[in-house]
């Protein structure tokens, strides 16, 4: 499947992202601090950042594995 490794790297890249965020969050105190609220925030949007990002990249191995079969019926 053409471009299936940078898809990947992006699936590994998404994957870590995700589970440093969810570390940072999981970590974090259970006090009402300001700077405690803007780092959960951080982490919060990270966390869908990453979420967001392995969902396109799944979109993109899905459209390209579709292209690829539709070329493969057009010459075959």
């Amino acid at each position: 499947m053409v471009g299936l490794s940078s898809a990947l790297e992006g699936l590994t890249r998404s994957e870590a992202l995700f589970s440093q965020a969810a570390r940072t969050i999981a970590r974090a105190p259970l006090s009402t601090d300001s700077t405690d609220t803007v780092d959960l925030s951080s982490a919060a949007v990270a966390l869908l950042t990453a979420r967001n990002n392995f969902e396109a990249t799944t979109k993109f191995i899905k459209i390209s594995s579709d292209m690829e079969q539709s070329l493969i019926n057009t010459l075959g």
